[in-house]
């Protein structure tokens, strides 16, 4: 197993006064040569955006790209036709493909929204560009894991990637055992909240821990925590 600890402190940020970002990994103004990319997983961004505010039209291609808003309204509209409204619970996806243009705004004229913007390398390119939300329980996460990205279940979005985002609350003293879905794959578990130490390592809120070379990781909360689990293959092809 090897493991890479990132601590929340470490991100790049940018603050443009109505957004205020923390990249992962390198993005726009932050570049960090060690911080690429952690195999398909390219960007993860945890974006504060001001009340009425957001990102214009903008194009994107041969990306997939998915939104959690961890609090407030997003409101989301592409040329695909695609118009909607994504809230806390919600995921979504965009599969870019062969191209589209698309804008993000806060839909509240009163209230913050925060939500992660994650970015992964397709499998297959220039696929038509589609879009999918879903709605998921937080108490169907309690003390497991609930998979809400997946290129096989039916009951998460799809994605063009053998990739795989698994949601999971867990109770202070509960300990879980994450299973690799892919031969392959490496694993991304970002700390949304709480501290929780995984695979050995102690981690705090926006900690995050890339595992690689693994079929099963532990972990153990130490208080109540919230973790989003990215797995992805570690080879681009």
């Amino acid at each position: 197993m090897k493991t890479i600890v990132h601590k929340a402190e470490s991100r790049g940020f940018a603050d443009h006064g109505w957004l205020r970002s923390r990249h992962t990994f390198s993005f726009a103004g932050y570049h960090n040569p060690e911080r690429v990319h952690f195999g398909a997983l390219r960007v993860l961004n945890d974006d504060q955006v001001a009340a009425g505010k957001g990102f214009g039209t903008h194009p994107h291609d041969n990306m997939e790209i998915v939104s959690i808003p961890l609090y407030g309204d997003l409101a989301h509209k592409d040329s695909t036709g695609t118009e909607k409204v994504i809230k806390s619970g919600d995921v979504q996806i965009m599969s870019a493909g062969s191209g589209l243009r698309h804008s993000e705004y806060n839909h509240s004229q009163e209230d913050e929204v925060q939500f992660l913007q994650i970015w992964v390398f397709p499998k297959e390119r220039d696929i038509e560009p589609r879009y999918e939300q879903k709605t998921f329980s937080p108490e169907d996460r309690m003390n497991k894991f609930q998979t809400v990205v997946s290129p096989e279940d039916a009951g998460a979005v799809w994605i063009n990637q053998d990739a795989f985002f698994s949601l999971a609350n867990l109770d202070a003293g509960t300990e879980l055992s994450y299973d690799v879905k892919k031969p392959g794959n490496g694993v991304y578990f970002f700390v949304l909240n709480g501290d929780i130490s995984i695979a050995n390592e102690k981690l705090d809120t926006r900690d995050a821990v890339a595992i690689s070379e693994a079929s099963k990781v532990a972990l153990k909360a130490s208080s109540y925590a919230e973790v989003l689990a990215i797995e992805v293959p570690m080879e681009l092809s």
